[in-house]
């Protein structure tokens, strides 16, 4: 019986033309892939071509990664990556909900992805981190310009080498100096009102409006706040039954969620970028 677990995931993003399932999936048979799963979709828009295949076998990664690179036109991308877990960095102020989330997923083997360490601007969370034995770091923003800050989070951080940077609730504004030294690797999560509700109390503002769905958001941190691309949302119903802390616990739930499944959508390589898109391979 062939393994069904794939080893090996193949994505590929490049300019749409004739043949391409063909062509790349020939590379791996002839490399001896046994394909557990295929997925690819066209963006006429941009008239981009994306493919995410697994498998299995013993493969030269490398050595396919380059057959397939030589036979797709100019302006390709080719990633051979292997299904092993993301590691992350989590990002955190003073609310619990997403990070303890996170941290009892990590605990389970639920998560998909290794957490390296939570690095805070606030000492509130240091108890919840080290019931779980995951490093904890404070790096307080008192007293410090936002570029000294960054700075010595960038110190902390790069060493580390994460995959993803993750904001569980980080309550503080990054520059674009800092975005762009993690472009397409800072995952946000944040309620879906905006850009309605903008600022303190947003369920408060919420409840006064009458409000009769509420969700979560996630999505890559861009030089536009709260505006990069988004890697998942989901809405629940409401009625006027609900309170504003009604609202507030509802909205707790659904972020945790919507940031745990994204966070699984890029541990698996299932997001592929296309401008201020997403392409989902679920």
């Amino acid at each position: 019986m062939p393994p069904s677990n794939p080893d090996h995931i193949l994505l590929v993003d490049c300019p749409d033309c004739p043949g391409l399932v063909h062509a790349i999936t020939g590379v791996l048979f002839r490399a001896g892939a046994n394909v557990i799963s295929n997925h690819e979709f066209v963006d006429t828009d941009s008239g981009r071509f994306f493919m995410r295949t697994a498998c299995s076998g013993p493969l030269d990664d490398d050595a396919v990664q380059l057959a397939v690179q030589e036979i797709l036109p100019a302006g390709s991308s080719v990633q051979m990556r292997r299904s092993i877990p993301r590691s992350i960095v989590v990002l955190a102020s003073r609310e619990h909900h997403c990070l303890a989330d996170l941290l009892i997923r990590h605990e389970y083997g639920e998560l998909g992805a290794q957490i390296l360490a939570v690095v805070s601007n606030h000492e509130n969370l240091r108890p919840l981190v080290e019931k779980f034995s995951v490093p904890f770091h404070t790096l307080s923003h008192e007293g410090l310009s936002r570029e000294a800050h960054e700075e010595a989070l960038q110190s902390f951080i790069a060493p580390l080498k994460p995959d993803y940077l993750v904001l569980a609730k980080y309550m503080r504004i990054l520059s674009p100096g800092f975005v762009n030294r993690w472009p397409s690797r800072i995952v946000n999560i944040h309620h879906s009102f905006l850009p309605a509700f903008v600022g303190a109390r947003p369920y408060h503002q919420a409840f006064h409006r009458g409000v009769k769905v509420i969700g979560a958001t996630a999505h890559f941190v861009s030089n536009q706040l709260d505006e990069g691309p988004i890697i998942m949302q989901q809405v629940i119903p409401m009625d006027h039954s609900y309170t504003p802390r009604d609202l507030e616990r509802a909205g707790r739930d659904i972020e945790r969620t919507v940031l745990a499944n994204s966070l699984r959508l890029l541990n698996e390589d299932r997001v592929f970028l296309c401008a201020n898109r997403t392409i989902i391979f679920d």
